[in-house]
């Protein structure tokens, strides 16, 4: 299962999207018209909130909606969202968990041998293909960073690796868009990671069960068609398991929590000279199984 939340004439709605992507099930009006009762809320992150009983119901309305060939439209007639366009709170952030982009940001001493952890703020989240703005009165070195995110699926603290997948939900992918200049004049991650518009999200969040290893994905971002990111998860300095296990020792992950994995070398701040983000730039992200995020930046 493949869900979004998608608009259609002003409506929004959950849905599902065939695996061509050019199709998407509206499951609010399939299972109204379907069932007596009423089991979905109007938002993803409520449904998610809902645990196994959502995923029950839609299955029960895939059944339905296969055999009477109602509430299905072309994908092409729909906006797509961010999965979730409102996150309950901020956004974990892996930093720097790909040795490679570490190098690229310092020298090999730069490679944790902890978890970094900073967040981003959930006015940071947007759809794909909605604009990035440049916020160019505060900053000129706007740049990219594509990641895999996990979606966490059930309340849980002090998880243990083994047991850390059972606590998914599914993946999305997120553009980790970051001010350079903000990052290093405050000393902090914060600013420089939550401008308005800096983490675009999307364009679907894969069901686990669609995802077999996920610390074995690849991974690639383009800005203008030129690849600058090209690696898999399997690089991950932590694994999934290790990141979940880490962050819930002493905080407690609910349904609808995203956790950005980190980003793999080739941001436009590891480049000779640097090549950070312009206006009307197109950036891409794609990862393997789960579809591409595309944005471009304000002009």
């Amino acid at each position: 299962m493949r869900f979004v939340t998608a608009k259609k004439a002003d409506r929004l709605f959950v849905g599902t999207v065939n695996k061509e992507m050019t199709e998407v099930l509206d499951l609010n009006a399939a299972e109204q018209e379907a069932f007596a009762d009423k089991l979905l809320p109007t938002t993803l992150l409520q449904c998610i909130q809902l645990g196994h009983k959502f995923e029950e119901r839609v299955q029960q309305i895939a059944k339905w909606a296969k055999q009477n060939n109602n509430n299905v439209y072309n994908l092409n007639d729909v906006e797509l969202l961010a999965p979730i366009p409102r996150p309950s709170k901020n956004v974990f952030c892996v930093g720097k968990n790909y040795a490679d982009h570490a190098i690229e940001m310092g020298s090999v001493a730069d490679i944790p041998t902890d978890v970094m952890m900073f967040s981003k703020t959930p006015t940071t989240v947007i759809g794909t293909n909605e604009i990035i703005l440049n916020h160019r009165h505060i900053t000129n070195q706007l740049d990219y960073e594509g990641e895999l995110a996990v979606v966490i699926g059930k309340k849980g603290k002090g998880i243990s690796e083994d047991e850390a997948l059972d606590y998914v939900f599914g993946y999305t992918i997120v553009n980790d868009i970051t001010a350079r200049d903000l990052q290093a004049r405050h000393k902090q991650f914060l600013l420089g990671k939550s401008l308005d518009t800096s983490c675009p999200m999307g364009p679907v969040i894969v069901h686990k069960s669609l995802v077999k290893e996920p610390n074995q994905l690849n991974i690639e971002t383009r800005v203008n068609d030129e690849i600058r990111q090209s690696a898999n998860t399997k690089q991950f300095i932590f694994s999934i398991e290790k990141i979940i296990s880490v962050l819930s020792q002493g905080t407690t992950l609910e349904p609808g929590d995203i956790i950005a994995t980190g980003t793999p070398a080739g941001v436009g701040k590891g480049f000779t000279p640097p090549k950070f983000l312009q206006p009307g730039d197109v950036v891409e992200v794609t990862v393997e199984g789960i579809g591409t995020l595309s944005n471009s930046i304000e002009e």
